[in-house]
């Protein structure tokens, strides 16, 4: 299917693994044009060596994301598609035991990061013709998780933040949706269940029973299939779909 994205321009943070590669990826050959960042600068070498305007940036860092969008401006020549993907797991502890600095530092990478690169990127974002912004939020942004309450407060707040664009946003001609990822396959939820698992002196496929218990559609969530959302939703063919939180979670029911 052509989804009509040829040459369109897409900056993606936190694009050098996961899903985040994964949407430069799904991206790139739709023919798009891609501009990515991420923490890890090993990472992100291979997507500099295909050409990638690719930087080593924390949008926590609101001056740091401010240069880092206005670059990638730059370098494409514009703006079609913003893709706010940048997030931290933080602790998982009971809420009298979270370090307030572990809080502020999820609350700003998973919300302010959003925020610290939206407001730079929307002047361009509005001399688009197919302007979006996709804010990746999570499962955890409609459940509540027990001891994950740093988690959890970002990606709520995050589906707030969405709304409030699509609202604000929408006249201009922009459209900004949520994502939200249920349990991805993928390293970092191996090492999740692995730890579940022995904490609790069972299996893994004890404990991933259990997760699945409560989702219809009983299986791991690629990184590909939220790419390919992403991708469709940066499209012509998403151009009226705005101010939705979009879950991709095989129906979870809860999260614990």
């Amino acid at each position: 299917m052509n989804m009509q994205l040829k040459d369109a321009r897409v900056v993606v943070t936190a694009g050098a693994n996961g899903i985040g590669l994964a949407m430069v990826r799904a991206f790139l050959a739709e023919g798009a044009r891609v501009a990515t960042c991420d923490v890890d600068a090993a990472a992100l070498e291979p997507l500099r060596a295909e050409g990638l305007h690719a930087k080593v940036c924390d949008v926590a860092d609101t001056a740091a994301a401010a240069g880092f969008i206005a670059g990638a401006i730059d370098a494409l020549g514009g703006l079609d598609c913003l893709v706010n993907n940048a997030g931290i797991a933080g602790p998982t502890a009971g809420v009298e035991d979270v370090d307030p600095g572990d809080w502020a530092r999820v609350i700003d990478v998973c919300l302010t990061g959003q925020f610290n690169c939206t407001r730079v990127a929307v002047a361009a974002l509005r001399a688009s013709t197919n302007a979006s912004i996709l804010n990746v939020s999570s499962a955890a942004g409609k459940f509540g998780f027990a001891r994950r309450s740093p988690y959890a407060a970002a990606k709520w707040g995050v589906i707030g933040f969405t709304k409030s664009l699509a609202l604000e946003l929408g006249p201009d001609g922009i459209r900004a949706n949520a994502l939200l990822p249920g349990i991805v396959a993928g390293d970092r939820q191996r090492r999740v269940m692995e730890a579940r698992a022995q904490a609790q002196g069972r299996s893994v496929a004890e404990v991933e029973k259990d997760a699945f218990a409560a989702a219809s559609i009983k299986d791991y969530v690629t990184a590909e299939q939220l790419a390919d959302q992403a991708v469709y939703l940066a499209s012509p063919r998403g151009r009226t779909i705005s101010g939705q939180a979009i879950a991709v979670d095989g129906d979870l029911g809860m999260l614990g």
